[in-house]
């Protein structure tokens, strides 16, 4: 790992690194998006170099996908690689009960599909993540390009009657042109606050005509690694109830880190 990584920096290369030592030979694994997930790619390619470990990723993106074929990891569509074992990935937000946001990237509707095409999901985070309610962070909802400022107006009248504490939405933008999703689709950035019924939110807005998914992860995720800047790891783990303390060994090499740029 490069000396001169951010302390945030070196807390996701520490979670990182504790979520692959899930990953067993033969494994079909969902590859996550953003930048802990990008560390977690590279440190998984390093088992793959150093160990000969073989397995399949699914990326959840194509820069997931890019990055995954770069560094020397077998990389699947999921129709390709059927039913997944595990799916490694990021996220905006995360609860006491595991519930999540996640699209900052973009990228929620494949990963939603991957991650629920998974026998278990593990989410890697840095402590900024970990939070009472959700709902600081915008709720990305994936619409159709097709008549999206109606589907902008059904979504924030739908907002009134709902336990949030905004009701405005925004057309994510890619500098001066909306962004645009793998799938051709657009985004809506939902700026509620605090959300005091996920389950509930997740259900109705999957209802309004145009939206395609919103980026509520609700009795999805398993376990959480929290990752710290002195390579202590905090795993949360939603069966046992309980969080285990650990540590990971941070060690300076030339590897697959040595041109990290995130």
């Amino acid at each position: 790992m490069p000396a001169d990584l951010s302390p945030i920096d070196k807390a996701k290369f520490a979670a990182a690194q504790r979520s692959v030592g899930f990953v067993e030979e033969g494994m079909r694994v969902g590859l996550g998006t953003g930048s802990t997930a990008a560390f977690m790619v590279r440190a998984l390619a390093e088992r793959v170099r150093n160990e000969g470990l073989r397995i399949t990723g699914v990326p959840t993106s194509t820069r997931t996908a890019d990055l995954a074929r770069e560094l020397g990891i077998t990389v699947a569509t999921l129709d390709e690689a059927g039913w997944l074992d595990l799916t490694i990935d990021g996220t905006d937000e995360f609860d006491g009960d595991l519930n999540l946001i996640k699209g900052g990237g973009g990228a929620h509707l494949q990963e939603k599909i991957v991650a629920t095409a998974s026998d278990r999901m593990i989410v890697i985070a840095d402590p900024a993540k970990k939070v009472a309610q959700l709902g600081a962070f915008p709720l990305p909802v994936e619409v159709i390009r097709f008549g999206w400022q109606t589907t902008k107006a059904l979504v924030e009248e739908l907002l009134v009657s709902l336990d949030v504490l905004g009701q405005s939405a925004t057309l994510r933008m890619n500098k001066a042109e909306p962004y645009v999703t793998d799938e051709g689709n657009h985004i809506l950035d939902l700026h509620l606050q605090r959300i005091g019924n996920p389950r509930q939110l997740a259900l109705v807005l999957n209802q309004v005509p145009g939206v395609v998914e919103n980026g509520l992860f609700i009795d999805i995720c398993d376990l959480v690694i929290v990752g710290h800047g002195d390579g202590r790891v905090d795993l949360h783990d939603i069966a046992r109830g309980q969080v285990a303390g650990e540590r990971v060994a941070f060690a300076e090499s030339e590897n697959v880190f040595a041109d990290l740029d995130d």
